[in-house]
């Protein structure tokens, strides 16, 4: 960011009293909600940070290391006594205090945007660092930040800003923030787009590369009325005749090719029989194939659809949980699995996985339906039955999203699991529901 709009923006903060709430949205970046009309962002991505105005979405993530555990703890609730631009320099400084039960606590939150060295640090009121988003060691810069030592100065820049007058900080925030968050969306949708396609032209190609069950089924009636038909001339094939010439059922005259290895009549009919079995399990293995082969192209299709109608890039990222390393995705192929708020929400991608989300599902976990006709089964791990309406309604727009390409209004029946009855495969009666209203497109 520019010296001269960090300048004015310090000037504009200083007339802010109060910080309501302090979180991470991401990895890299901070809100501070100061008021009903100022929830700010802080973004500290090295050499793209910035500070917009701006409602993030659900979270998918919700941060719990330590200096996120602090941040809550000495910022929730503050009283702002100082916002100063330090050292002449791109660097944010808010001093604030909050007051628990004994004593007072001081803290100085410290934004700086400075390339390389872009960081927020917690700081108590002797400089010494309690927290940080970043630790830097000895060894990958003269300037380290780690908890329990002092802070150092950053060298003051060699150079002399210039001004750049802005006519409203807060219309500069509020467009800063859609400005990036249009090209963020853009940029995510293109990339996300590009892989599901890859996924999805892969799969069209093993699809089209599956043999036709229908010739499987007639290669197996063949072979079963030739196994008949020898059966019903065993005096006319002698050992190790490789063709006999036999009337069929109709009186028409046949000529068969008897399977190899034969040394009995009796052994070609059975040779006859295991082949049309043969047949007959490849087809209905072709037939499962084909049947989960379309069901994950019509979830592919309906991934697509749902990122190119997504809004914000929260709504992508939401899409796109990354993966816990080390632990390896299960159920990979029928249950899609997402993070809004923290909490799992599962989705079925087929009618094997929903039957699959049925059977594991705790009493307690909430279940989710388009109502009065087919659909994915969501499910909400979780143990509290009082969850916010925002949660509840993303998770709906994941069962409309993944269920029907059309746009318009959809109705979506939620309940705990035990009011959910399976009566065959996944298809259920419920109970004691309750309906949200969701928009698609």
């Amino acid at each position: 960011m520019r010296f001269s709009y960090l300048k004015q923006i310090v000037e504009y903060m200083q007339q802010l009293t109060h910080i309501t709430a302090a979180y991470r949205i991401n990895d890299t970046s901070v809100k501070l909600v100061f008021n009903r009309e100022n929830s700010w962002n802080f973004e500290m991505a090295r050499g793209n940070s910035a500070i917009t105005l701006g409602e993030i979405p659900n979270r998918g993530k919700m941060y719990q290391a330590p200096f996120d555990v602090l941040l809550a703890k000495r910022l929730n609730r503050s009283t702002i006594h100082s916002v100063t631009l330090h050292n002449n320099d791109k660097i944010i400084r808010l001093t604030v205090s909050t007051s628990g039960s004994y004593k007072s606590e001081t803290t100085v939150i410290q934004f700086e945007f400075t390339g390389k060295h872009t960081n927020v640090i917690l700081l108590d009121k002797e400089g010494t660092v309690l927290e940080a988003l970043r630790h830097i060691d000895e060894e990958i810069s003269t300037r380290s930040v780690r908890v329990g030592q002092k802070l150092g100065e950053l060298p003051k820049p060699p150079y002399e800003p210039q001004e750049y007058p802005l006519e409203s900080v807060y219309d500069y925030l509020r467009d800063e923030f859609s400005r990036r968050s249009n090209e963020r969306l853009d940029r995510l949708k293109n990339e996300k787009k590009a892989l599901l396609h890859k996924r999805l032209a892969q799969l069209k190609k093993h699809l089209d590369a599956l043999d036709e069950e229908s010739e499987l089924i007639q290669e197996a009636k063949a072979a079963q009325d030739a196994g008949h038909l020898v059966l019903a001339h065993l005096d006319r094939i002698k050992p190790y005749d490789k063709t006999v010439e036999l009337s069929n059922f109709d009186g028409d005259s046949v000529l068969l090719e008897l399977p190899e290895g034969c040394t009995t009549a009796a052994g070609c009919a059975e040779s006859f029989f295991k082949r049309s079995k043969k047949s007959k399990q490849k087809a209905h293995g072709l037939y499962q194939e084909r049947s989960n082969l379309e069901a994950k192209i019509r979830h592919l299709e309906l991934f697509i659809q749902t990122v190119s109608e997504a809004s914000t890039p929260e709504e992508i990222a939401l899409l796109f949980p990354p993966k816990a390393q080390g632990n390896k995705q299960k159920n990979g192929d029928s249950i899609a699995e997402f993070w809004i708020e923290g909490i799992k929400v599962s989705l079925g991608k087929s009618e094997k996985g929903n039957i699959e989300l049925l059977r594991n599902a705790k009493a307690r976990d909430i279940w989710m339906h388009l109502k009065d006709r087919p659909s994915a089964h969501v499910i909400i791990s979780t143990d509290k039955q009082q969850l916010p309406e925002k949660l509840l309604e993303a998770a709906a727009k994941l069962c409309v999203d993944f269920s029907v390409f059309e746009k318009g209004r959809y109705l979506v029946d939620y309940t705990p699991r035990r009011e959910v009855k399976v009566q065959e495969g996944a298809n259920v009666l419920y109970t004691n529901y309750k309906t949200l209203n969701i928009q698609k497109g």
